[in-house]
């Protein structure tokens, strides 16, 4: 039997190895400026090289017109970073109805972006409703975004493509969303507990704006998902980034790896 394990064993062996190297992603990054794009690509890479988990990367910088990105579509259970989609449906909706947030609304949006409050997620996503958070997301053209179901909101299936696209849509004039709306997003993202400002603002330069939310949920597969998105405004930049991670051991872990990225994309855009 042993001799039969050990033919069985090897063909399989040999097979996976070929794929496995030929489907490694890349860091991928372009720019308007000389040599930012090819510094990014290999400090990003540098900066992740050895973490363990799968993780995934995007940056847009408006000033410089650079790009990067990592696993652009590889899927991740949100947890709390979809708070902010949350918040964006809402006031999209009420647009749509030609009204502003009530008193409840308002207190409720505080507290699910600025503390994370899952109770107050529940609720607005209740109300909301699957239609209304389908109809944003059709909207704002996040076609691979997937809300979970059953209520289970931070089960809802996100990549870097699309948070990017609503951090664009937060940070600058559009249709989906008014003026007054964006503004109203990025000050309560600018005014999440200290405790929660970890991840993407890692290493920002003084005298930029932060907006940011972060998510973190473990589950029995993939461990410890841990998420950051982030805009950032001044010193002549105007930069948005998402890192989404999952297959961390701890939650602490997956908070070095984003924030590893994040300190040399802050580094690299201050010094062009």
């Amino acid at each position: 039997m042993a001799g039969v394990g050990a033919g069985v064993l090897v063909p399989l062996a040999v097979a996976a190895s070929p794929a496995a190297a030929a489907t490694a992603p890349t860091v991928s990054c372009t720019s308007a400026t000389a040599g930012l794009a090819a510094k990014l690509t290999k400090d990003i890479t540098a900066a992740l090289a050895n973490r363990k988990g799968t993780i995934a990367v995007g940056l847009h910088d408006r000033t410089t017109n650079t790009t990067c990105s990592l696993r652009p579509t590889t899927a991740y259970d949100s947890a709390s970073v979809v708070k902010v989609t949350v918040l964006a449906a809402l006031l999209w909706d009420a647009k749509k109805q030609g009204r502003y947030l009530t008193d409840r609304e308002a207190s409720l949006a505080k507290a699910m972006i600025t503390k994370s409050d899952n109770a107050a997620t529940s609720t607005l996503w209740k109300q909301l409703g699957m239609t209304k958070i389908k109809g944003f997301l059709a909207a704002a053209g996040m076609t691979r975004t997937t809300p979970g179901a059953n209520g289970y909101w931070g089960l809802t299936r996100i990549n870097v493509t699309d948070e990017q696209k609503l951090l664009e849509l937060i940070t600058a004039k559009n249709a989906v969303l008014s003026d007054n709306s964006r503004a109203y997003i990025l000050k309560l993202m600018g005014q999440v507990v200290s405790a929660q400002r970890w991840g993407t603002p890692y290493g920002v330069p003084s005298g930029v704006s932060v907006a940011v939310k972060n998510g973190w949920l473990q589950r029995s597969t993939h461990g410890w998902r841990v998420h950051s998105v982030g805009a950032f405004k001044g010193r002549g930049h105007d930069y948005m980034i998402t890192v989404l991670t999952h297959g961390n051991s701890t939650m602490n872990y997956g908070i070095a790896t984003i924030q590893g990225a994040a300190k040399v994309i802050h580094r690299d855009l201050a010094a062009s």
